[in-house]
């Protein structure tokens, strides 16, 4: 062998020896990335990928890809730890709660003042503020000249009424009769104008007795024995308290959502209580921008009293909405609901189990739904809970994360 073969095996073995243990190197740590991955690798979501099966090489590649991105599928244990919850959609028609304070009042409909018609005199008195007293009872009595007058007007009256009549119209001449009835008919107008009934009973003293139109409470007591009353001077509040009615004060932009008739409840001391609305306010006030809606209660336990605080809710759709709504109208809780590419969609479960984006045209929200008009149908399974989480499922393929190429 000569001297300068020698010399280049000198140079060279060692470098292709070097390069071969680098080759080895290398094809043994892309064996080691290639290989199964770890457990923190698998996640519980798996892509629908149904719509890949039987295609290879890049083909089947990108229909995984298209699949992956148009669905997903997720076993019950992966739901729950997500969060994400479903429900089939039945038709239904929204209300929404509005919580307003409320006053109570008393009910003008069932409310009286007891007033003299005339000056008079307190004589005596037959009743308390507070009382509860039944129609008919007696409950001051007054004194006063003028119905000392009326009272003798009528008794003359009368008795020149039955004298005539008993003559008859053999002993009387028909106008004497007729003058007699139309005296008679003035006391007594005069007597019931007074207040006073309508025919003469005791002496012609000028003593009257007050009594109650209806059944009730006296809530208002403003006299005294001895004292002088001027005519219309309330002496008596008289309250049916077995209905009530409560002011509920709203924003102006809020009451043409609550409608005549519509329910609500009335809350005092954590009791609640069913109403009726009964009207709401054509004028917004000025300072507050609030307008009242008068809600009607009944209060057969008498827990509710003039004066009172409550907290009154309404159930009120908006106008719009009632007005529009059928009982084939469906909704989505607003969380539901989440924007893909522009587009407004549901998670809708379809007959392979997997959750796929469905493009929805909504209409009012109501509270926290919102109406569908186009997209679902009566019987469909959305996700309620958790749509957000899918969406970022679906983000994660577009972008191309979780596949192998």
């Amino acid at each position: 062998m000569s001297t300068i073969p020698m010399k280049v095996c000198t140079l060279f073995c060692p470098l292709l020896l070097s390069t071969l243990v680098l080759s080895l190197s290398a094809c043994s740590k892309s064996a080691d990335e290639s290989g199964p991955a770890g457990p923190a690798e698998h996640a519980q979501v798996k892509l629908d990928k149904s719509a890949t099966s039987g295609h290879q090489g890049e083909e089947g590649k990108h229909a995984e890809e298209e699949a992956s991105e148009s669905g997903i599928r997720m076993d019950e244990a992966a739901l729950a730890a997500a969060g994400v919850q479903s429900q089939t959609l039945r038709p239904s028609l929204l209300t929404e709660e509005l919580r307003a304070p409320g006053e109570v009042i008393d009910n003008a409909y069932g409310t009286t003042l007891i007033t003299p018609r005339v000056e008079a005199l307190v004589v005596r008195r037959h009743a308390r503020i507070g009382d509860e007293v039944e129609a008919g009872a007696a409950l001051v009595t007054l004194s006063s000249v003028e119905v000392a007058n009326a009272q003798a007007d009528l008794r003359i009256a009368e008795e020149e009424w039955r004298r005539v009549s008993a003559l008859g119209r053999e002993a009387v001449s028909g106008r004497r009769i007729k003058e007699a009835q139309v005296a008679v008919d003035r006391a007594r107008a005069a007597a019931r104008a007074y207040g006073l009934p309508g025919a003469a009973a005791g002496r012609s003293n000028g003593e009257f007795t007050l009594t109650a139109p209806h059944a009730g409470r006296l809530t208002e007591d403003d006299f005294v024995v001895g004292q002088r009353i001027e005519p219309g001077k309330p002496l008596f509040r008289l309250v049916d308290e077995s209905t009530v009615w409560v002011d509920a004060k709203l924003p102006s932009d809020a009451v043409s959502r609550v409608q005549a008739g519509a329910p609500a409840t009335v809350i005092a001391g954590g009791q609640r209580m069913p109403g009726t609305v009964m009207h709401s306010a054509h004028r917004t006030s000025e300072a507050t921008r609030n307008a009242s809606v008068r809600v009607e209660v009944p209060n057969p336990d008498d827990r509710l009293h003039g004066g009172d605080y409550v907290d009154v809710y309404f159930e009120a759709g908006r106008l719009a909405s009632a007005q529009s709504q059928t009982s084939d109208s469906l909704s989505v809780p607003n969380g539901a609901l989440v924007q893909i590419e522009g587009e407004t969609v549901v998670f809708r479960r379809d007959e392979h189990g997997a959750f796929a984006p469905v493009p929805v045209r909504v209409g009012d929200v109501i509270g926290d739904h919102t109406v569908i008009r186009e997209g679902l149908k009566t019987g469909d399974t959305v996700v309620v809970t958790g749509a957000f989480t899918l969406k970022s499922q679906i983000l994660k393929a577009q972008m191309g994360e979780g596949h192998g190429h």
